[in-house]
């Protein structure tokens, strides 16, 4: 209720009337929708599409007993697409967090901005500004930020103390990989909660979160050449999106078939920071919008990222390079797309419904 008061910039009008509900309403409402929820009962929803652009699974969910609907006169239903962002609700989450932004650092003091990248599904992948004014408190920044609310659902968090424009991804990413050690920086939590439509994790509501850390001056000079040539002839077409990172193409995945640690070893790509295993690398780096929802939306940090490892007071430290596995897995779910018919269709109505204005 406070989001649509937002929303419409004035109080939301509440009427109470018990003949309607025994509850107050809120009086510009288009629909009203009385029922009850009860406890303990769960039927099965899905599968449909989702704003991760993936199939949602069927799952169990809370019903709503309707005991009665009511409507205004000339009510508007409202309802979007989902789909392989970005979708029209796109433009409704980009809004929302300039909406709300404000109200970050109020919450929050350690943390001066966030950003939830839409085209990651929003939960994949965010960015944030902290304050670093004494030793590790950008991380501490970090943690205050994925224990709020929904931001809690958030799977990558790249965090900086440089003032960056998080819209802009690309200079968000470039600036954490600058300042980024990774065997004391990269930091991932496993076996805890993660977003339910999320299946990249070992079992539905479980996975992992990481935190990528870039605070302070540079550390790494990034390389921005490949020079060489990859050994294995399953591993093709090479390509660099950012300085200090590599995307590289790989066979289909199959359970257990040790791709990533055959890529780990090979010799050209140990002077990057992370080299991402993708079905495609040629269409992973057309754009950034497509870097972020071809690789954060097929990994989980626990399960998919190999590297060199040593426990130091009992941190696992990770030396680079850092493969991460982001190729579609056998049990993801298949992508949302409109058949070639469809689309033809809808654009075939959509264009005589604008001309007919």
């Amino acid at each position: 209720m406070i989001l649509a008061s937002l929303l419409l910039g004035e109080k939301l009008k509440i009427q109470k009337n018990t003949n309607v509900s025994p509850l107050p309403v809120v009086a510009d409402a288009d629909f009203l929708i009385q029922g009850v929820i009860p406890p303990k009962i769960r039927k099965p929803e899905g599968p449909f599409g989702d704003h991760y652009g993936y199939y949602a699974l069927k799952h169990d969910y809370p019903i709503v007993q309707v005991k009665r609907i009511y409507h205004r006169k000339n009510a508007i239903w409202p309802a979007t697409v989902v789909g392989r962002p970005p979708q029209e609700d796109h433009w409704i989450a980009e809004y929302l967090q300039d909406l709300l932004s404000p109200l970050f650092p109020v919450v929050m003091p350690a943390v001066k901005k966030v950003w939830a990248y839409e085209e990651s599904g929003v939960h994949s992948l965010a960015a944030a500004v902290v304050k670093e004014r004494y030793q590790g408190e950008a991380f501490t920044g970090a943690l205050r930020i994925l224990g709020e609310g929904q931001l809690s659902l958030t799977k990558v968090l790249l965090i900086t103390d440089q003032d960056v424009d998080l819209k802009n991804f690309r200079e968000t990413f470039i600036t954490v990989l600058e300042r980024m050690n990774p065997i004391t920086d990269l930091h991932i939590f496993a076996n805890i909660s993660q977003d339910t439509l999320d299946y990249t994790g070992p079992a539905v509501n479980q996975g992992s979160k990481a935190i990528f850390l870039g605070s302070g001056k540079k550390k790494n000079d990034l390389k921005t050449q490949f020079k060489g040539k990859l050994s294995n002839s399953s591993f093709k077409n090479p390509k660099i999106p950012y300085p200090g990172t590599l995307v590289v193409s790989g066979p289909k995945y199959k359970l257990k078939d040790g791709v990533p640690a055959k890529l780990l070893k090979e010799k050209f790509i140990q002077d990057f920071l992370f080299v991402f295993l993708v079905d495609d690398s040629e269409d992973t780096i057309r754009s950034d919008h497509d870097f972020i929802w071809s690789v954060f939306t097929r990994f989980e940090p626990a399960g998919d990222i190999y590297a060199n490892t040593k426990l130091i007071r009992n941190h696992p430290a990770f030396y680079p390079p850092i493969v991460v596995d982001c190729r579609v897995k056998t049990w993801y779910p298949p992508l949302t797309e409109a058949d070639s018919k469809t689309i033809r269709k809808v654009d075939d109505r959509f264009g005589r419904l604008i001309d007919s204005l």
